[in-house]
């Protein structure tokens, strides 16, 4: 009994330590982290069926909406088509959103100077710069 009772705990640790790293690798990488050379990444949003696409290299970002039936609720719509920077400026990964408590603004920076935008999707898509 001595020696079974080492050998279960061993196994019972190694079983809940694999289980762990299992579960870390089903986790989606953080909608924080840049992506170094994409020049375009989708954000969650905290509605299930719309992700915000943004153009990391100058800002832009269009409301990504899917359906799994009806059709007439797939489709892509403008929050912002300004270009934040010049094209001499642009570099993947340069801009990055960061999801609000609130369900329709996220947080836009760019990551080379530190200025920031308040980013409002939905019926009434806003983008502002927060100074």
């Amino acid at each position: 009994m001595k020696k079974i009772l080492p050998l279960f705990f061993a196994f019972m640790l190694s079983t809940a330590l694999f289980a762990q790293e299992a579960k870390q690798l089903n986790i989606p990488q953080s909608a924080s982290e840049p992506v170094g050379g994409a020049f375009y990444k989708l954000f969650p949003t905290s509605n299930m069926w719309t992700f915000l696409k943004l153009d990391t290299r100058n800002g832009r970002i269009w409301r990504e909406q899917f359906a799994l039936k009806d059709s007439q609720y797939r489709f892509e719509d403008i929050v912002s088509i300004e270009k934040l920077v010049d094209i001499t400026d642009e570099k993947p990964g340069r801009f990055t959103l960061y999801a609000t408590d609130n369900i329709y603004n996220f947080i836009m920076l760019d990551q080379i100077d530190g200025r920031c935008w308040q980013v409002q999707w939905g019926e009434n898509p806003v983008i502002i710069r927060i100074y």
